[in-house]
């Protein structure tokens, strides 16, 4: 994954640390899982601004620094990651900022939560049915893409992409 321009590594940047500073404040426990309704809100943003490999590496490093200050549990890796891959994904693909709502919603919701359950079985310990986390990774999916899919295009305004567009072939990136 190459970032060509700084101001992508930057947003980057600042996509990650709104995710950690704000992950002691409004993480929710369900039961093993700690659902945080934040990085939903994040990979809807990101997907749209920075596309999927980067978006994806956003939600991977705040789940890292999650679990390094106490405030995630493994099931962040796979309760972000392929959130954030959908949802730059298939706004790639329709541009339009429901799709990554959506992307948002069936990555987490559906393929994370799956993916959780080998996470909590084997590395957590955990007793857990594959369909465990399905619902509350959903609920906090759901949530976070509302919320993500309502801020983008102000977001978009602010940063002046009032004509945002996809460059490059391996890129999602936005372009005032």
């Amino acid at each position: 994954m190459k970032v060509k321009e700084p101001r992508l590594l930057a947003l980057m940047g600042v996509l990650t640390a709104l995710g950690v500073a704000t992950s002691h404040l409004l993480a929710i426990p369900v039961g093993v899982a700690k659902v945080f309704p934040v990085q939903h809100t994040l990979n809807v943003i990101g997907g749209v601004i920075l596309g999927p490999g980067p978006a994806a590496l956003v939600a991977f490093v705040v789940g890292l620094l999650r679990n390094m200050l106490g405030t995630g549990t493994p099931l962040a890796f796979p309760g972000g990651i392929f959130g954030a891959l959908l949802a730059g994904a298939l706004y790639r693909r329709f541009r339009r900022v429901p799709a990554a709502m959506v992307g948002e919603l069936l990555g987490t919701g559906l393929l994370g939560a799956v993916a959780a359950w080998p996470v909590a079985v084997l590395v957590m310990g955990r007793s857990a049915a594959a369909t465990t986390f399905i619902v509350p990774f959903a609920m906090s999916s759901a949530a976070g893409a509302i919320i993500g899919g309502t801020l983008t295009p102000l977001i978009l305004r602010a940063l002046g992409a009032t004509g945002y567009r996809q460059e490059g072939k391996g890129s999602g990136a936005w372009s005032a």
